[in-house]
């Protein structure tokens, strides 16, 4: 393949065909309304672009963690409902009701700094030790927004949670996950608060168990193909490729790369790739790349902005492209390997490309 100006550095190409039809998977699978949740750029595949095409496919909502994403949604134009549900105290909160963005509440602090206006959907910690109220200040919480909602300050629309080990659907954390939602959801009615929606399951929940799915489901690393539970085959929705920069001959036992951790076994050829950790690559892994459909190895520490990858023999050239991952069809690697490869899961590998990458 020749290099052309367009591909002169890492791209990640992203397949809203895909996106599209994992959003119209989920939208089959459920009674509830969607919500896409395209927090962290839409999991590195760009949110107004995952955004529009999950709602043109099904979706009705829209939901993320930071006000600041949720006005970037607002400013492209989309016009759906959207969430944002983790905020600091210092957040800008009189623009969700400025901008029509409904606000998740996990505390008094919270609730007491929430613009006149604003939609609420109060946040219960349903077993993660994290965001959301505690069990314990849940009806206090409760009492204070209907308060505040026959004052006329704010309308309590939703109740939300989310579950500890949705990825294991037969872990029992999930039965107690549902029985402290439900009871949260019956403190809030004794305190005469009546929301619309209830949500608790995120991508895993939605795809096993549909006792979870309430008022509203939140869909958000189901839409660009991961499914965290793996038993559901959904389709990749992104694909990592660089090109290569150089390629040259060298002898059997020639160092590579800093600290010297990868010697020639045997006389080689070796490609120099523009990508590294500084563009979201795990430095510390045993990895492959394909070029030309063959498999190849990385050698060497991975630097901050370029890898080697023995290629073997000479048929390699400067301007060749390298996949780095895949939807493995034509046998390149998959997200899924590179998170088996770094010891971790494939949402942290899909979020944490660098701006370097050109989105395409």
């Amino acid at each position: 393949m020749e290099l052309t100006p367009d591909r002169a550095a890492a791209e990640a190409v992203v397949d809203l065909d895909a996106v599209a039809a994992n959003a119209r998977l989920f939208r089959a699978r459920t009674r509830a309304q969607v919500m896409a949740v395209v927090k962290a750029d839409g999991f590195g595949h760009g949110a107004v672009a995952v955004a529009r095409t999950a709602l043109d496919a099904g979706a009705t909502w829209l939901g993320v963690t930071s006000l600041t994403e949720a006005l970037e949604l607002r400013d492209a134009g989309l016009r759906a409902p959207v969430l944002s549900w983790l905020n600091p105290l210092g957040a800008d909160f009189s623009s969700a009701a400025e901008r029509d963005v409904d606000l998740a509440v996990p505390s008094l602090e919270h609730l007491a700094l929430v613009a006149p206006g604003t939609r609420v959907h109060l946040h219960l910690d349903t077993g993660l030790a994290r965001d959301g109220a505690e069990p314990e200040v849940w009806p206090v919480l409760c009492a204070e927004a209907r308060r505040a909602e026959r004052a006329g300050r704010i309308r309590v629309v939703g109740v939300m949670g989310h579950l500890a080990c949705a990825d294991d659907p037969d872990d029992p954390a999930n039965a107690a996950g549902v029985r402290a939602f439900d009871h949260g959801v019956a403190v809030a009615r004794r305190h005469g608060l009546r929301p619309a929606l209830r949500h608790l399951a995120a991508t895993a929940a939605t795809l096993n168990d549909p006792g979870t799915h309430y008022d509203l489901v939140r869909i958000g690393a189901g839409l660009v193909g991961i499914d965290p539970s793996r038993r559901t085959p959904l389709k990749t929705a992104l694909t990592l490729t660089a090109p290569v920069v150089a390629v040259r001959r060298v002898a059997a036992g020639t160092p590579v790369g800093y600290g010297h951790t990868w010697r020639a076994p045997v006389d080689t050829h070796l490609a120099l790739l523009p990508l590294g950790y500084g563009d979201g690559v795990p430095r510390g892994v045993e990895a492959e790349v394909q070029i030309n459909g063959k498999r190849c190895p990385i050698v060497g520490r991975i630097s901050m902005d370029q890898l080697v990858v023995d290629v073997r023999d000479e048929h390699t050239r400067a301007g060749d492209i390298a996949v780095i991952f895949g939807p493995g069809e034509g046998g390149e690697p998959t997200v899924a390997d590179w998170a088996g490869w770094a010891g971790t899961i494939e949402h942290e590998i899909v979020t944490g490309l660098g701006r370097r990458v050109v989105r395409r």
